[in-house]
């Protein structure tokens, strides 16, 4: 038997779930792109504070300990939202991947070239 591959299955789990909650990405038009982006964008930046209280970031408070699980359980929820966000800006699990490698390359240039000044068009062709 043929593994799938994982990140089409991630892209074709996540969209079938947003479509069992009414969000049908396919179809949207600007404005409804732009809500859904914003909400995504909330429902990561929460869901950050929620990895983030997985580590014991407060130096002053001796009770807490770094809750692994969690961490890992929350870093599954910003995929949801993430691949959802990629979904309404009309990205398949191709072109996200597509897209990587391209970033990664410039990124690795930027290192190599120290990365003292910001280039706004190394990634234009992203």
């Amino acid at each position: 038997m043929q593994t799938p591959d994982q990140l089409r299955e991630l892209f074709r789990m996540q969209k079938a779930l947003n479509e069992r909650i009414g969000v049908v990405t396919d179809t949207m038009d600007e404005a409804e792109k732009t809500k859904w982006v914003l909400n995504y964008c909330r429902a990561m930046s929460q869901e950050m504070a929620e990895l983030t209280d997985s580590v014991p970031w407060k130096w002053w408070a001796k009770y807490q300990k770094f809750d692994e699980q969690n961490a890992r359980v929350e870093v599954v929820d910003l995929f949801h939202f993430l691949i959802s966000i990629a979904q309404v800006l009309g990205m398949s699990a191709d072109d996200v991947f597509q897209a990587y490698v391209k970033k990664n390359e410039v990124n690795f240039k930027r290192q190599e070239s120290g990365y003292t000044q910001k280039d706004h068009d190394d990634s234009k062709h992203i």
